[in-house]
């Protein structure tokens, strides 16, 4: 498969805005249904569903002796909300029903491009009662059956567009200073052309989901050695925390994926030997390139949609985008931090 072909240069806005691109209830937009995690109106909302992905849940409700679903349906007919049925209540039966369902859907051919054996990634994604909350976890299979927690329960990470949770990764920029220069370099991932998303795209420097059970730095550090070959005493004595970027991205097949990425920063020292390396075949290559050529890739849309939102957000912070310099700077800077109208999905 082919990778990118450069765009016409975007403006920093014009970027963002294509990686934040759904608003809840927009006119002539298809209506979402939140998806609950108890059958009350009062009850956390955990996803947003697409009609199709409800009109799915109900034919199964139907066609079952004890079905894993209700159905908030108001006096004309229509859905405003589904949730895991009566006497599903555990992190550990909610785990269970989704592992089920997921896997009946890879295996009778429904929605192939996302959960389709070639889609399919075998990795479980957490999802929380409160995703602005804190990213708990059971710490034992016992655990699995407390519903105390935040985390509620976990699915496989290629369902989650269908279901509309929000997903987490972590993305860490891993760069050089050059003595006498003002301008960093950066070290690029392009991402192989057999990955099941964004094949050829740049990437960066390190980047990954969090899959469940584990904690957001214990991630970088496995990306890291994973995708770059970076040791785990570099990382864990170099990598700095600089914030986050969530936004809310909707596919071009429509499907809604609310993301949080939890952003790292890496500045290698002079000498210090450290040049990341494909190890576990998602990454083709890194190249070390200087920050405004970094830029121009950027611009030219050739890096991954939400890539490109975290190299933005580093040159903010690094004073390389400022008030003075970018019309666009309060705008970019607040939809680089959205909630995904979060307060919209109990009645969006």
């Amino acid at each position: 498969m082919p990778g990118p072909s450069p765009t016409p240069p975007q403006s920093f806005l014009q970027i963002v805005s294509a990686c934040d691109n759904y608003r809840i209830a927009s006119p002539g937009d298809e209506k979402v249904v939140p998806w609950l995690l108890f059958p009350t109106q009062s009850s956390p909302a955990v996803g947003l569903l697409r009609p199709e992905i409800v009109a799915q849940l109900q034919k199964e409700s139907q066609s079952s002796t004890t079905p894993s679903w209700e159905f908030g349906v108001d006096a004309s007919g229509q859905c405003q909300w589904v949730s895991f049925a009566f006497g599903i209540k555990t992190p550990a039966a909610r785990s269970r029903i989704m592992k089920e369902l997921c896997e009946r859907w890879r295996d009778t051919g429904l929605w192939p491009d996302e959960v389709g054996p070639r889609k399919w990634r075998a990795e479980l994604y957490p999802v929380y009662r409160n995703p602005f909350c804190q990213r708990d976890y059971p710490k034992d299979d016992g655990g699995a059956e407390d519903d105390t927690l935040n985390y509620a329960f976990e699915m496989e990470r290629s369902a989650s567009g269908l279901f509309g949770i929000v997903t987490f990764g972590i993305h860490m920029s891993v760069y050089e200073e050059v003595p006498g220069e003002d301008e960093p370099k950066m070290w690029v991932a392009q991402r192989a052309l057999t990955k099941q998303t964004w094949p050829g795209y740049l990437d960066n420097s390190v980047a990954g989901g969090i899959p469940a059970g584990l904690s957001v730095f214990e991630c970088v550090v496995k990306e890291a050695m994973e995708e770059a070959s970076i040791p785990e005493d570099v990382v864990r004595r170099y990598a700095r925390s600089t914030g986050s970027v969530s936004y809310f991205f909707r596919t071009p097949k429509g499907w809604l994926q609310p993301e949080i990425e939890y952003t790292y920063d890496i500045c290698l020292p002079p000498g210090s030997g450290v040049d990341p390396r494909p190890l576990d075949g998602e990454v083709a290559s890194f190249r070390l390139e200087p920050l405004l050529t970094v830029v121009g890739l950027v611009r030219t849309g050739l890096f991954k949609y939400n890539c490109s939102t975290v190299i933005i957000d580093f040159m903010i912070r690094k004073g390389f985008i400022t008030p003075d310099n970018e019309p666009d700077y309060q705008e970019i800077v607040t939809r680089l931090h959205g909630r995904f109208d979060y307060d919209k999905w109990i009645s969006p």
